[in-house]
């Protein structure tokens, strides 16, 4: 018989990071509303939940990198927001800070989800960050909480 391992969402004795940018920083709160939201739904006390201002999506994975090796979080959630522009520094940001976020993950053990928006407009973030899209950084906390939850039972039961 196939073993079928799954995470859940309960996270009651969790504890996580949560990293927000302050460039667009009017976006990056609704996120961090978001998150912090999914995580009361799912069981995490407030008290379990710290934040880490980052002063943009390139500086991301640094500051999760000091999260992960301080060893005190289950998983961290990074949120942010990078909106294209007429240069290129869009693409250099943007891949720079997925690339560094699944790196500290996988190098770490420390589950990091990446809620960073990437988008063309304003308005586009505006729509996921709690409007038509629904809200990018409840999404990254519920992910964060179900991966940690995975890993464990993969630990325990594997």
């Amino acid at each position: 018989m196939t073993k079928i391992f799954e995470g859940s969402i309960f996270g009651e004795k969790m504890r996580i990071a949560i990293i927000g940018t302050r460039w667009n920083e009017f976006i990056v709160e609704r996120l961090i509303t978001g998150a912090k939201s999914a995580a009361r739904r799912c069981g995490v006390l407030a008290e379990n939940i710290d934040l880490a201002i980052a002063p943009g999506a390139y500086e991301v994975p640094f500051i999760a990198k000091k999260l992960a090796d301080c060893g005190r979080y289950d998983a961290i959630v990074a949120l942010g927001c990078v909106i294209r522009g007429e240069t290129s520094h869009f693409e250099y940001v943007a891949a720079e800070a997925a690339t560094g976020i699944a790196r500290i993950a996988c190098d770490t053990g420390t589950p990091v989800s990446f809620g960073i928006l990437t988008v063309e407009t304003t308005e586009q973030a505006i729509e996921r960050a709690g409007a038509k899209s629904g809200n990018k950084g409840e999404e990254a906390m519920l992910a964060a909480i179900e991966t940690f939850n995975l890993a464990q039972s993969i630990k325990e039961d594997g």
